[in-house]
């Protein structure tokens, strides 16, 4: 897979190379956005070229590429090829996703070519792509904030309520100049800060300091700056779950760190036992590899649990006492399906077991992408930095000022996020009634898709107690196995491009997210319309009794 990077990373480059000999007598080209007619084309060379040299660079010489695959950054090549980023665009964006692609243009062009009308997205947490209506008020207030114009017209009385109005006026008077096509604070609106700080300390109960919080272009961002800040090198190690979302093995590897593993107990419903955590620590250490964070994604992603108090408190108790930096990964903090779990933030459990600024280094990431709002294309979020030094904060502002800052729209909507309508407002009943309605509906889909799994032969399932994902471990018999490893393809990649071919339903391969080796799952989101859940539960049970009789040992 390695030589195959760098073979499309040549391509590439060769088809730039002959680019460039197609214009090399007249460099202007390459900067013109269309060729001169060929009756100008030498007047142009008259009028531009000598035969000597043109802006210090002969025109007769050839030049020699200014990157090529050996000159480029090795990180890069490295990040390319590494097992961690090759399992990341397999499981997200790869071969079966593509697949699935092709199929759906398939039927496009040839319909009744296939056993299937339709293809079934089941592999990424896209709400909306499949379906899922925004939130009203959300988008009222974008509108009016983008096109604030209108709010003084007398028919936007009748077609916004009057709380949007009034939360658009808000908000246009803390963006300076009004204008949310301006560039803000490299940290995010200040007024916008203040409200998701406040939305934070209603959540947990104690204060938030709108200076600790950094809106940002959705939680990855927030991701890589902190990866970016905390590896130095491949001796620097973030500890992070298995199975695990591919976003941090990706991010570890871009910037040179190292990735320890620690397991999720899966016979304990993908629990986090401490001991596993300390094993994990003092193997690390054992080889050199200094550990600087604990990553911790609750409620979890691909596993769907819902991590306890008294479980959390171990977390920083841990942390604390090993001195590592506590990266929480929260943004699915909206999704809770079963009554005896609630999410309890880590700081809230921190400042509760009396941890304050000085005592434990927490980083927390939300984002607009998920929840019941999933706004996944505007792209918002924050993280909230807590029990750092203002030195190394300032090294953090730096590194977001680079990027100038994240986009309005989305700092507005994770604005919202953080404080929705509020009793007594006229938006109030019909916002809660989409809330509820979207979260009551994703319980039931849960429900039935768990239920569904733990029927087929060899599958078992644990409960979806959290975020937006089942990821069931299936027993494939040995024959399929060995079919997989001729085809030169993990077993429960095999499964998944069967079942896509034959039913159009896609999920991901747990090979994907990592796992126990020798286990094999598959990640499969809770996200189609309920009305279409039957179908997907009907055709993927007789898909997988086939598939087992065929490959039966």
């Amino acid at each position: 897979m390695r030589r195959f990077v760098i073979r499309r990373v040549r391509s590439l480059l060769d088809r730039s190379n002959q680019h460039h000999h197609h214009y090399k007598n007249n460099p202007f080209l390459l900067c013109s956005s269309s060729s001169p007619s060929s009756s100008s084309s030498s007047q142009y060379q008259s009028r531009f070229l000598s035969s000597t040299s043109v802006l210090g660079f002969s025109s007769s010489s050839s030049m020699a590429p200014a990157v090529t695959v050996d000159t480029i950054n090795p990180k890069f090549i490295s990040f390319l090829s590494s097992p961690q980023v090759l399992k990341c665009e397999y499981a997200v964006r790869g071969e079966i996703v593509t697949l699935a692609q092709r199929l759906q243009q398939d039927l496009k062009d040839n319909p009744g070519s296939h056993p299937f009308d339709e293809i079934l997205y089941c592999n990424i947490g896209n709400p909306q792509s499949l379906g899922q209506q925004p939130i009203a008020f959300f988008r009222e207030v974008l509108a009016l904030c983008d096109h604030p114009a209108i709010l003084d017209k007398s028919e936007t009385q009748g077609l916004f309520s009057t709380d949007a109005i009034a939360r658009a006026w808000q908000i246009l008077d803390q963006i300076p100049g009004g204008a949310t096509g301006a560039y803000s604070h490299s940290q995010g609106i200040k007024g916008l800060r203040d409200t998701i700080a406040a939305g934070i300390e209603a959540r947990d109960g104690f204060p938030a300091d709108p200076n600790d919080i950094f809106l940002t272009d959705g939680a990855s961002v927030g991701v890589h700056m902190m990866m970016q800040l905390l590896i130095r090198s491949e001796k620097d190690g973030i500890l992070c779950p298995i199975p695990q979302y591919p976003l941090y093995s990706a991010s570890i590897a871009l910037h040179g760190g190292t990735l320890v593993p620690y397991y999720l107990d899966e016979a304990a419903g993908w629990g986090l036992e401490i001991s596993e955590l300390k094993k994990q620590l003092e193997d690390a250490r054992a080889k050199g590899i200094t550990v600087r964070a604990l990553c911790v994604i609750n409620p979890g992603n691909p596993t769907g649990q819902v991590l306890a108090e008294e479980n959390l408190r171990e977390i920083v108790e841990f942390s604390k006492q090993e001195g590592l930096v506590l990266l929480a990964d929260e943004v699915y903090q909206e999704n809770v399906y079963v009554p005896e779990k609630s999410f309890h933030s880590l700081k809230k459990v921190s400042r509760s077991m009396g941890y304050g600024e000085k005592d434990i280094s927490l980083v927390s990431f939300q984002s607009v992408s998920k929840g019941y709002y999933g706004e996944c294309g505007k792209r918002g979020g924050y993280m909230e930095i807590t029990g750092f030094s203002p030195d190394v904060r300032e090294q953090i502002y730096k590194v977001a000022s680079v990027n100038l800052c994240s986009n309005i729209t989305g700092q507005i909507l994770a604005s919202l996020v953080m404080s929705p309508p509020k009793v007594g407002d006229e938006s109030y009943e019909s916002y809660c009634a989409e809330r509820d309605g979207i979260l009551s509906s994703l319980a039931r889909r849960a429900k039935t898709l768990e239920d569904a799994l733990n029927s087929l032969e060899g599958v078992t399932c644990n409960k979806a107690e959290g975020a937006m994902y089942l990821f069931p471990r299936i027993q494939l018999p040995q024959k399929a196995i060995k079919a997989a490893e001729a085809a030169n393809s993990a077993a429960d990649a095999f499964y998944c491009r069967h079942l896509l071919n034959a039913t159009g339903i896609v999920v991901v391969p747990g090979s994907g997210f990592g796992q126990v080796p020798g286990t094999w799952h598959f990640r499969c989101t809770i996200l189609p319309q309920e009305d279409k859940i039957p179908a997907i539960v009907s055709h993927l049970t007789d898909f997988h009794k086939k598939f087992m009789d065929e490959y039966r040992d």
